[in-house]
């Protein structure tokens, strides 16, 4: 007698008894993903309506201050055509930000490539340590502004001279935490660099520079707000072509809405900088 035949079923067409199980785990983690953002974003949405709430309150408890609504329909104004150019005294917005942007990239720029290298310096060598802190600690606090006249008089012009003031105003935070990377690096690691007899330069390139380099960027993080600060007061004072005296300028026409909105910029463009750096200075972190 012949046995039975068996049914062979297809791999196709056989049951799938996991796919419920991994489609419920897939739609659980993407429940969980999108609670977890919803429960991030709430704090600071509701610190942004408590923040407009109060400033529509004020808006209409004092004279003059126009509100949240009246801001936003300037700011569309304002920024429909940024970059219009009716000569050095009424330009857009646009042209204003970069103006101050390049200031603060050049007075910046020249500070890092003096305070860094000066910062690596004073933190090697005790004696050069020893001799440069008191006029750090002398010019350090004086306020930015205080910088202007000197460099109105010795510069002759004002441009030269708000870069001179962004200079000279964030060159010590690079300074001072390049210093105090360099000098919270183990002294076994020196030693050893003795033992083997290397020169300066790999002592620099092979343990200073990979140890210091979060300290750096530190640094640098903090001039760069710093400079950003200083270059709205220092265009105030100076004039031209930015945002600092574009707000001025704005004070004078008496126009609170576009001040308003400068302050805006003035924050939101400081914040992109900061954590522009935040993010290079996470990329280039030693472990």
């Amino acid at each position: 007698m012949d046995a039975p035949e068996t049914a062979i079923i297809p791999p196709e067409a056989a049951p799938l008894h996991k796919a419920p199980y991994v489609e419920a785990e897939s739609g659980k983690r993407l429940t969980e993903a999108v609670t977890s953002r919803a429960r991030n974003a709430i704090p600071p949405l509701l610190g942004m309506l408590l923040f407009i709430g109060l400033w529509g309150l004020i808006s209409h408890s004092v004279k003059n201050i126009p509100g949240p609504v009246e801001t936003w329909h300037a700011a569309v104004a304002l920024f429909s055509d940024p970059f219009y150019d009716n000569g050095p005294n009424d330009q857009g917005i646009g042209w204003n930000i970069l103006n101050s942007l390049t200031r603060v990239g050049m007075g910046f720029g020249a500070a890092a490539v003096v305070g860094i290298p000066l910062g690596f310096l004073v933190g090697r060598f005790d004696f050069l340590n020893r001799m440069l802190s008191p006029i750090i600690s002398i010019l350090r606090p004086v306020s930015p502004l205080a910088w202007l006249p000197i460099g109105l008089l010795v510069l002759q012009k004002a441009e030269p001279a708000s870069i001179w003031v962004i200079f000279i105003s964030s060159i010590w935070p690079m300074v001072l935490n390049t210093a105090a990377g360099v000098q919270r690096i183990p002294q076994d690691y020196l030693n050893v660099a003795r033992v083997l007899n290397l020169s300066e330069l790999r002592v620099f390139t092979k343990i200073l520079f990979p140890a210091v380099l979060p300290h750096v960027l530190t640094g640098v993080r903090l001039a760069i707000g710093v400079a950003w600060l200083v270059i709205v007061a220092a265009e105030m004072l100076t004039g031209g072509v930015g945002i600092g005296f574009w707000v001025w300028d704005e004070w004078n026409n008496l126009n609170v809405a576009h001040i308003i909105i400068a302050i805006f910029i003035v924050g939101i463009v400081g914040l992109l900088l900061e954590q522009g750096l935040m993010l290079l200075a996470k990329r280039f972190s030693y472990g």
